[in-house]
């Protein structure tokens, strides 16, 4: 897996949602404003339908435009609500002793790392312009030192490549434009991808893939930590077993399985909406 895969999925994603987006947030305005925004895809629906005297399903329309914006702006409400409420979580139970140690030791002193007292092993990176590195006492007692330090460049990675920010994004399109169902796979298959270049960043660092192999091992045999109601990177929340197998053989070939009826189906979609647009130009 490489570098250019997750980027490729990125910006796939971006470019399919952000065009309906900017279209939906355009058409709302136009009604709200009484502006007349031309070549805009849904006013050349709303025009196509009535052309074949199937203007009822206007209102239809209308309904999933309004309903696309109202949950994305729910979504984003949401990650902002319970990620503040977290955070604030974190502060009450934080070490300060040992988060002091962490930051001075890994990050020159600049405040990347939080610990808190809690006896569930945890390490995850939250935030979006300035992400935090949280771990847990429980891991740090669960783990030996070099196992550790596996896990923190692992996380490291995650939020110098600002990973909160981009999982965010890739969620909150798959999740409000369910219509195009391969925005799901891009941000599933976008998760993978970043834990294991993480894991392959931690293993550069330590030159060996052993520290991080036990360290996963330890944490599955634990058990999985429960999801929290926000974007984040976590350390062994997603295709653990995958990773493992992976550090065990990095040579084999990994085939992306592409479904192919999600991808028709979203292929057809949005080669409608840009039928539609290219219509509207002519």
């Amino acid at each position: 897996m490489s570098k250019r895969q997750s980027s490729l999925l990125f910006f796939l994603s971006l470019v399919i949602s952000g065009t309906i987006f900017i279209q939906m947030a355009l058409y709302v305005i136009s009604m709200l404003a009484g502006w007349n925004v031309k070549f805009n895809i849904v006013e050349v629906c709303h025009s196509w339908l009535k052309a074949i005297g199937l203007s009822s399903l206007e209102y239809a329309l209308d309904a999933l435009v309004i309903y696309t914006l109202l949950f994305s702006i729910w979504h984003i409400g949401s990650q902002f609500f319970y990620a503040s409420r977290l955070k604030k979580h974190f502060e009450r139970y934080k070490d300060n002793l040992l988060t002091n140690d962490m930051n001075q030791m890994h990050s020159s002193g600049k405040k990347d790392f939080i610990i808190i007292s809690n006896p569930v092993p945890m390490a995850i990176t939250m935030g979006f312009m300035k992400p935090k590195i949280i771990i847990s006492t429980g891991l740090i007692n669960l783990l030996t030192d070099d196992e550790l330090k596996a896990v923190v460049a692992h996380e490291i990675y995650h939020k110098d490549n600002r990973d909160p920010l981009k999982i965010f994004l890739l969620s909150l399109c798959a999740s409000t434009i369910g219509y195009i169902p391969i925005l799901k796979w891009f941000s599933h298959q976008y998760r993978i991808i970043q834990e294991v270049l993480a894991d392959e960043f931690a293993i550069r660092k330590q030159e060996t893939s052993m520290n991080l192999g036990s360290a996963l091992l330890k944490m599955l045999k634990v058990g999985k930590q429960e999801k929290m109601p926000f974007a984040y990177a976590s350390f062994a929340d997603t295709s653990v077993n995958y990773r493992i197998e992976y550090m065990l053989n990095p040579l084999k070939d990994v085939q992306w399985r592409i479904p192919l009826k999600k991808a028709f189906l979203s292929l057809v979609v949005f080669i409608l909406l840009c039928a539609f647009f290219i219509y509207a130009l002519a």
